[in-house]
């Protein structure tokens, strides 16, 4: 396949394993992060530790958004309450060829972002458990594949990433899918960030299975409401991450660990918002997301 030139604009967890993937694959990579990192790979490189390989690739790295200036492919990975400030960042840089694919939580940050590129984003749902084990270095810890929307450039942008050992399906009903990975993340992420728990521990806790369960029906309840239709048994794939990531902390325990704002009003926030304006009880999720907010003003 002919190498491409892909920018990574916010190189966290998620950026930096995506970017790192398709740089080891051969293609021109640059991230666009905070400057520990970009130092850290400015100096030696991008290490990406999985369980069957452990390699640093060489890639570019900056603090500017105008690195990416005529990226053939941009990976979005910012968090969700950046998108807009992010995506103007970006808007003079982007050429007419870019494709722009989101790498992020929560359902709404495709349309959001390009009602402020006024331009095609492709959506992107993420099924990959990683973190930042330290500055230029990033750690895989499970799954990895990606779902992608249907639009003009999936095909070329879905071979790139699967020439790259990424998984890549192209989805007709990406919305259904990015509710189903929006249910899993309100099942999970505010539970594991209010304990510090890892998904293993967290299922364990006397009442929290029925906790989770109580999440579910409330936002598959919302769904519905909004005409999404969320495939598969959300139950039995709520139970499932538990024990194929046990080890795993939320983005959002991370987050919280850190000191840093997390993205609970584009996950549970988005059910409590979406379910009262219907009239929907979501009791469940308003206490998770009241709970969070009141640990981020710690």
């Amino acid at each position: 396949m002919e190498k491409i030139s892909i920018a990574v604009m916010g190189a966290g967890a998620v950026g930096c394993y995506y970017g790192g993937m398709l740089a080891r694959a051969g293609h021109r990579v640059t991230l666009i992060g905070r400057e520990q990192h970009v130092h850290a790979v400015r100096r030696a490189g991008l290490r990406v530790e999985r369980s069957d390989f452990d390699e640093t690739v060489k890639l570019e790295a900056s603090t500017e958004p105008a690195a990416l200036a005529g990226a053939d492919l941009v990976l979005f990975s910012v968090k969700s309450p950046a998108t807009e400030a992010s995506g103007l960042s970006i808007k003079e840089f982007l050429s007419s060829h870019s494709v722009v694919l989101t790498l992020q939580n929560g359902v709404d940050n495709a349309e959001r972002l390009a009602n402020v590129l006024g331009r095609e984003v492709l959506p992107a749902v993420v099924y990959v458990a990683t973190e930042m084990a330290g500055p230029g270095h990033v750690k895989h810890h499970g799954r990895g594949e990606l779902v992608i929307g249907q639009g003009a450039k999936s095909e070329a942008v879905a071979a790139a990433l699967r020439e790259a050992g990424v998984p890549v399906e192209i989805s007709d009903n990406v919305a259904g899918a990015l509710w189903a990975k929006l249910v899993v993340n309100c099942a999970y992420n505010a539970l594991s960030a209010i304990t510090q728990l890892p998904y293993g521990r967290l299922v364990a806790g006397e009442g929290v299975p029925r906790v989770m369960r109580d999440v579910v029906d409330e936002c598959l309840a919302v769904a519905k409401a909004i005409g999404v239709t969320v495939p598969g048994d959300m139950h039995a794939a709520v139970k499932k991450i538990a024990a194929s990531m046990p080890a795993q902390l939320s983005s959002t325990a991370q987050d919280l660990a850190r000191g840093k704002p997390t993205e609970i009003e584009h996950l549970n926030g988005v059910v409590v918002r979406l379910g009262e304006a219907r009239g929907i009880a979501v009791p469940a999720n308003r206490m998770l997301l009241a709970l969070v907010r009141l640990m981020e003003k710690r």
